[in-house]
């Protein structure tokens, strides 16, 4: 899934969207195996990431630190508060957003994002958007890939919580297995309110990591907000 390619032109088209300096200071959170905060740092930006998964953190790491690369391990509902309007952009990339349980979890992530950041900071915020995972919603669906394992995935969502569940099962020459998970999803404009609530202003919205505007049909949005002051 991931390639060095595909990681090379985000990292680039995110330059293009914050348009800072090298040397300015870009959090990425959560930051998972550090793919785009190790491009970033090698970039000439001073980069933080910080992921709650220690395994995960663990191959960050084997890929380099360094003066202007830092990964920290933490809960992003809670950042440290030594960074409070450390940061000139905050990144929250590839759908890490919408997992806890209760909504008022994702708004005191985005509080926390907006309190790291300085004034006039930037948020680049990628994920699903409800719109257009409803407009090409399935039920269930199933591919092979090269190697022959044959993969499938069963899906509900419910309304009202706005929660997507899916159910993942693969079967091949390397083994079988199943793994269940849910996120909450949501729209362009409901996102957008609950970033104003704590002070990030949605200035920019994008068909994913696509240079055309976001539409109903966009299976996946990419927001850019700023901070007030």
């Amino acid at each position: 899934m991931f390639n060095l390619t595909r990681d090379r032109r985000e990292v680039a088209r995110l330059m293009e969207l914050v348009e800072l300096p090298s040397g300015a200071r870009v959090l990425d959170c959560p930051c998972g195996q550090g793919r785009h905060a190790h491009l970033l740092a090698e970039a000439g930006f001073n980069v933080d990431g910080l992921d709650y998964s220690q395994d995960l953190l663990n191959i960050a790491i084997e890929r380099g630190t360094g003066a202007r690369l830092r990964y920290t391990r933490g809960d992003m509902r809670k950042l440290p508060s030594r960074w409070t309007s450390r940061f000139e952009a905050v990144v929250n990339l590839f759908t890490s957003f919408g997992f806890f349980g209760t909504p008022r979890d994702d708004l005191r992530v985005l509080a926390e994002f907006a309190r790291v950041l300085k004034p006039g900071g930037m948020l680049v915020w990628h994920g699903g958007s409800r719109d257009g995972v409803m407009t090409r919603f399935l039920s269930r669906d199933w591919w092979s890939t090269a190697d022959g394992t044959v993969f499938g995935q069963e899906r509900r969502f419910d309304p009202l919580s706005g929660f997507l569940e899916i159910t993942s099962t693969w079967r091949g020459p390397t083994g079988d297995g199943e793994r269940a998970h849910r996120i909450r999803l949501y729209t362009a404009s409901e996102l957008a309110a609950r970033m104003q609530e704590v002070g990030l202003v949605v200035e920019q919205a994008f068909d994913a990591w696509e240079d055309r505007p976001l539409t109903r049909r966009s299976s996946e949005m990419l927001l850019v907000a700023r901070k007030d002051g």
